[in-house]
């Protein structure tokens, strides 16, 4: 069982964890020291290398860090860094963790995190403890190494507070060892007052030979120490390194020097910035479902953060499939466990059964025709989605289509995941293989085609930010309400291209997650009703740059769009309406304040 510190200051110490590397040691010895230990999942790339590929090695790492998740006093930091810079991002998260020591392991993560300057050692935000192993958490015997300074205090806490059987502390000074030097006379009435220290003074020159001499017998050696570049090229100066390398026992050299973290550069300035940014944001806040399939480990992150969670189905005339989408769902994520608090059908006014078959499964269904009728009627999903957040009660708010023929639970406990693992995360795209019918044969990956022909082309052109999304258009997300009743809804096939835009206008791409669910097979629609789905997803994308420029591009003559039809007396054209129109956020309707008044009150 792992103690609690009784003698220290440390509220918080960081670990970074790298992959294939057990920081098991660091972990423990962090536990005797702090109440609360913070893994961070750090994986250095090249500068030449692209990030994106290291998608895979974070998830894996995400695994090993799993297991060290469960052990007491424990939590990791939701999002892996992968960077060419990771010193950098080990700078940014102790600026946002704000821990009291980080534990650096010497010298292969110094190395591997680049941190092999003095400057960036120093810069760091925190005090710092560099372990070269073997480093007990319940060390017996321990030499604390003092000579005075500004890292004294620091390394005679952590000393007390791994609460050794005997606690050397060796003062070497000049003249015979006489403690009169104003750094160490600070301490000197605490050494007094802990019997349990054993004072040894040292007097004479060869600083390293000394505690060599009387580092035999000891579990553990600390000693502070200043990063500078030494005559010699070494990082520590020329005692502290020796010690590093020689000293018979485990060792801890600690650093106390605190400066502020530095401010975060803009990634967003430039063509290389702009690639760095979305192969990083690729690399880590890309998911597979199959890291949230413990629904007992996601049931109590939910029940930890108290939300609540709503899965609302639109739906128009899917008899065939909706039955068996709410059957396996509510059988898996709400008999099981106890994940979801609801399940809400929005229907556009179904000709076949689909309602019925609905409620039969126990879903709660509405026509979304039907709903805030003083606004009026429209047609498309978008208007449904708008809807549901009227008529479900959850935090977080998941949809998925009901035309999944392969339904699985993880089409839900994929996109829920990310949100429960990481508050930062506002919204989680799905996506997957889609395999596309061709006659009797199904070609693999061949759907999507409106994805890769339209939006993402799009995306990249105007909003690059968004370019690493696997499929924008994907109908399986889920989003915090929070978010969600900020931001307005298209009615049409573009609400999913503009909750992508308005997201990350309001919140930063790092707001944004995804997912893969693996393979999804559903029907697929004719090229005609592509063409309509394209033509919808492009004004929603000029919409949103005639925001941003405040420039209009489009009039209404150019929302209608001219199919070509062919008959037996050949070709001919053929009007249709088809413009894309937004719903408002809808925390601005009264309705919806009524039956969320502390949402409406926040929002007045």
């Amino acid at each position: 069982m792992t103690r609690r510190p009784l003698f220290s200051s440390l509220q918080r110490v960081l670990v970074p964890v790298l992959r294939g590397r057990s920081p098991l040691e660091s972990v423990r010895l962090a536990q005797a020291l702090t109440a609360e230990t913070v893994l961070l999942g750090v994986i250095p790339v090249a500068e030449e290398e692209t990030v994106s590929r290291a998608a895979g090695d974070a998830r894996r790492l995400r695994g090993e860090m799993r297991q060290l998740d469960l052990l007491p006093q424990t939590r990791m930091c939701p999002r892996v860094r992968v960077s060419a810079y990771p010193w950098a991002e080990l700078r940014e998260v102790i600026g946002t963790e704000a821990p009291d020591l980080t534990l650096l392991e010497w010298p292969d993560q110094v190395v591997a995190l680049g941190l092999g300057h003095p400057e960036k050692l120093t810069e760091l935000g925190c005090d710092l403890a560099l372990i070269r192993g073997p480093v007990p958490d319940s060390p017996q015997r321990v030499l604390v190494a003092l000579r005075g300074g500004p890292n004294a205090e620091l390394v005679l806490r952590l000393a007390l507070a791994l609460r050794p059987e005997q606690l050397d502390v060796l003062h070497i000074g000049p003249g015979g060892g006489s403690p009169t030097d104003d750094p160490y006379r600070g301490l000197e009435r605490v050494l007094g007052a802990l019997p349990q220290v054993n004072v040894i003074r040292r007097g004479g020159e060869n600083v390293a030979g000394t505690i060599l001499e009387m580092a035999p017998g000891h579990d553990l050696l600390l000693m502070g120490v200043s990063a500078r570049l030494g005559s010699e090229g070494v990082l520590l100066g020329p005692i502290a390194e020796e010690m590093m390398r020689q000293a018979p026992c485990g060792v801890i050299s600690l650093m106390a020097e605190r400066r502020q973290p530095a401010v975060p550069y803009d990634a967003r300035v430039g063509a290389r910035a702009i690639s760095i940014l979305v192969d990083k944001w690729f690399a880590e806040n890309t998911f597979s479902s199959d890291e949230f399939a413990d629904l007992e480990r996601l049931l109590a992150l939910k029940q930890a953060q108290g939300v609540t969670i709503s899965l609302a189905l639109p739906a128009l005339n899917e008899e065939e499939t909706v039955g068996k989408v709410i059957r396996t769902v509510r059988r898996a994520l709400m008999d099981d466990v106890p994940l979801l608090d609801e399940i809400v059908l929005l229907d556009s006014a179904s000709a076949d059964r689909t309602r019925e078959i609905a409620a039969q499964e126990g879903a709660r269904v509405y026509v979304h025709q039907d709903l805030l009728p003083d606004y009026g009627a429209r047609a498309g999903k978008g208007e449904a989605l708008w809807k549901s957040l009227l008529v479900t009660r959850g935090d977080i708010i998941a949809w998925i289509d009901t035309d999944i023929v392969n339904i699985h639970p993880r089409f839900v406990y994929g996109i829920i995941g990310p949100l429960l693992l990481d508050p930062r995360v506002q919204l989680v795209k799905g996506f997957y293989r889609r395999p596309l019918r061709v006659g009797d044969k199904i070609q693999v990956g061949g759907g999507g085609r409106v994805t890769e022909l339209a939006a993402r082309p799009l995306l990249n052109l105007f909003y690059p930010e968004l370019s690493g999304i696997v499929q924008p258009l994907s109908g399986e997300y889920a989003g915090r309400r929070s978010s969600l009743e900020q931001v307005p809804f298209f009615s049409g096939y573009g609400v999913e291209t503009g909750l992508l835009i308005d997201i990350l206008d309001r919140f930063g791409l790092s707001a944004i997650a995804q997912v893969d669910l693996m393979e999804r097979i559903h029907h697929n629609q004719p090229l005609e009703a592509l063409g309509k789905m394209s033509f919808s997803i492009i004004q929603v994308v000029v919409s949103r740059l005639e925001a941003r420029t405040g420039q209009p591009m489009l009039d209404e003559v150019n929302k209608s769009m001219k199919m070509i039809r062919h008959n037996r007396r050949g070709f001919f054209l053929e009007v249709e309406e088809i413009a894309e129109l937004d719903r408002p956020p809808m925390i601005h309707i009264p309705e919806y304040q009524k039956r969320n008044p502390s949402n409406g009150e926040s929002a007045a």
